[in-house]
């Protein structure tokens, strides 16, 4: 067990013990990165994302009564709410545990109130999906706790419709599916239409990542979001005229793509185009990390950046000049904005041996160019979530 763990641990063993007794068990559930493929995950087409070594961590236990008593632990904040009378909060971060309970009520689950505190190393506001995390370990705590019997992927669809229904945020399956089905040294490709998935092998050895938080986010970033998802199907319905099968972007060729050009407006166009070539580009990097091939992997997320920064219109120029500055460092294999964009990390493929050197050297250059302090996080992948043993 690594210290950070036993930190956590250490935090949810003395709150919970001071509030509630002993507790019945502890669930860690980690947040994610996502290596390459984005805005492909509502175009029905693949991610490839991966959980990292930070996560969330909760401490659960039943009570005879049903009333549900929650802790943040970090937040140093208590919530306590019967089931029966059971509504969203004004405090925002018990939603995220409230809303797995919603769902699994109406699901026909047999709970009882429980007491839980949650915390955690995952950085808030950074794109690692730290609110999936929560969810992931509530519902797999509960399943654990009262024996529910579900499997990964429903307590996954179960995560996602209660985020999207009572937290309010019309998210995809990506983050939570990471986080529960994460696995040490593999990213995940997951097919956002059929759910089917497989490991890919990522060899960490001499390769850190590191993540370079902006610290920046624009007012753009949730609607110029649904803007996207409107002009994506917009060039699904002119296809579809002609070509009925098309039902995403997923389904279109190369070929189609060109009958496309002229036919709708440039922008449009462009975002098509950047989502029919991220599709191609992440099945054509699993196949570079089959190979152990990540200068090949390496140079298809400057690719992927460069498609999200001038054909989908997603980055800022924070994000730009931390890829570009990036792809001017040999000890750089890779880099990309990561995320929905407008602001958050870019996601940085770094050999070992430099990583000091690059996070000091970007610190300093975003400092003279934004006047602002640039955050940085070196992640490792690692499993999904699961219970600890403390024995």
């Amino acid at each position: 067990m690594s210290v950070e763990i036993k930190n956590c641990i250490a935090i949810l063993q003395t709150v919970y013990q001071s509030k509630y007794g002993t507790p019945d068990l502890f669930v860690k559930s980690p947040g994610r990165i996502n290596l390459i493929g984005e805005h492909t995950d509502y175009n029905l087409g693949f991610v490839l994302p991966a959980a990292i070594d930070k996560a969330i961590y909760i401490a659960i236990g039943k009570r005879s009564d049903r009333e549900i008593h929650l802790t943040a632990a970090d937040l140093n904040e208590s919530f306590s709410v019967s089931m029966n009378e059971m509504e969203k909060s004004k405090m925002d971060w018990p939603n995220y545990l409230l809303g797995i309970v919603d769902q699994l009520v109406k699901s026909g689950a047999k709970l009882s109130g429980f007491n839980a505190v949650i915390t955690g190393d995952v950085p808030l506001g950074a794109g690692l999906s730290s609110s999936a995390a929560v969810e992931c370990a509530t519902v797999f705590a509960l399943n654990e706790l009262f024996v529910l019997g579900l499997s990964k992927l429903e307590m996954v669809k179960l995560a996602q419709k209660a985020e999207n229904h009572f937290v309010g945020l019309q998210c995809g399956i990506m983050d939570m599916f990471a986080s529960m089905f994460g696995k040490a040294d593999a990213v995940i490709q997951l097919d956002c239409r059929s759910l089917e998935y497989h490991y890919s092998p990522f060899n960490q050895e001499g390769i850190r990542i590191v993540l370079l938080d902006t610290c920046v986010k624009h007012s753009l970033a949730s609607s110029e979001y649904n803007v996207r998802r409107k002009e994506c199907e917009a060039g699904v319905a002119f296809l579809q005229k002609s070509y009925p099968e098309v039902a995403s972007l997923r389904d279109v060729s190369f070929e189609m793509l060109r009958e496309l050009e002229g036919q709708v407006n440039e922008k449009v166009f462009n975002r098509c185009k950047f989502i029919v070539e991220e599709i191609k580009r992440l099945q054509d990097a699993c196949l570079n990390l089959a190979q152990n091939d990540l200068i090949s992997f390496g140079k298809k997320m400057y690719e992927t950046h460069e498609g999200l920064s001038k054909l989908y219109e997603v980055s800022c120029h924070e994000l730009d000049f931390l890829a570009d500055h990036a792809k001017l460092n040999e000890q750089v294999l890779g880099a990309r904005m990561m995320g929905g964009g407008f602001g958050g990390c870019t996601i940085n493929l770094v050999k070992e041996s430099a990583v000091p050197d690059f996070i000091a050297q970007s610190e300093i250059a975003f400092q003279k160019v934004f006047n602002n302090n640039l955050k940085s996080y070196i992640v490792s992948i690692g499993d999904g979530t699961s219970v600890i043993s403390i024995a």
